[in-house]
């Protein structure tokens, strides 16, 4: 059953819709002149009449919807995640103006980070609260297009599938960190752009054979092995290493090994220094 209000914007979209197959009759009537022009007025109408009625009631139902498609570029649309405000690094990433067009923030990704801040779990409390840090910057930052917006599906739970179905409505890109949502997202035709793959693709090229001085921090998962990192944080599994745990030594890459959760580089002894 329609109710008044959806009855009224039909009849709105209708006297819209009477008036466009008016115009374009009156600007085509000189060349459709000839016979059958009967026909075409009367196709013109229908065509129009339902058009208006069909857009009317899509406007009623989402008010904001001629707002996103006319005042931006669609295409430019990148939705922020929870995880990703909480890592902080998109804040270095859009300093530098890699990253371009209106970054929005749903009220339901605000009220997921208040929750968080307000934890009873102390590690959960300092992420929320670095997560409304992050955002404070993002605003302060000059010629950075950030929204928040009322957006919501009160009839989905989580706020990883009202991201994704806001990010379809919208036809903006997700910009996260989390690989369940990637997947997810991937799944349902929504671009992705994930912070910890653009951070693996920027680390240096380390190839089979190159040497380099590493500080050797623990012993591996076998008991010969020793283990370092690189300044990024990249794991290198050195042979024969135990006896050199807490001591800095030069190694030889012997293979690197790229996994879904970044980059493992294995490595032997080639020269102990004291």
């Amino acid at each position: 059953m329609f109710g008044a209000k959806k009855i009224l914007w039909g009849f709105f979209g209708l006297i819209l819709g009477v008036s466009m197959s008016g115009l374009i009759t009156v600007v085509l009537e000189p060349v459709l002149s000839s016979a059958g022009l009967l026909s075409w007025k009367m196709g013109f109408l229908l065509f129009f009449s339902c058009f208006g009625i069909v857009l009317a009631l899509k406007v009623e139902k989402d008010p904001n919807l001629l707002a996103w498609r006319s005042h931006h570029s669609v295409s430019n649309f990148k939705l922020l995640d929870t995880s990703v405000i909480i890592d902080g690094r998109i804040a270095d990433l859009c300093e530098t103006g890699f990253l371009e067009g209106t970054f929005i923030i749903p009220q339901f990704v605000l009220h997921e980070l208040q929750y968080i801040a307000d934890s009873g779990d102390p590690n959960k409390r300092v992420r929320g609260k670095r997560g409304l840090d992050i955002l404070h910057r993002l605003q302060k930052m000059e010629n950075f297009d950030l929204k928040i917006v009322d957006d919501d599906f009160p009839g989905i739970r989580e706020v990883d599938a009202k991201l994704v179905a806001l990010a379809r409505k919208i036809q903006a890109k997700v910009v996260t960190n989390d690989m369940n949502l990637n997947k997810v997202a991937g799944l349902q035709g929504v671009f992705v752009l994930n912070i910890n793959q653009l951070t693996n693709a920027l680390k240096p090229v380390v190839l089979p054979g190159e040497t380099m001085r590493v500080f050797v921090l623990k012993e591996g998962k076998e008991s010969w092995q020793g283990v370092a990192y690189l300044e990024d944080g990249t794991m290198i599994v050195i042979d024969d290493a135990r006896k050199s745990i807490g001591r800095k030594v030069d190694v030889s890459v012997t293979s690197v090994l790229q996994t879904a959760a970044g980059r493992m580089i294995f490595a032997k002894m080639k020269e102990e220094v004291a």
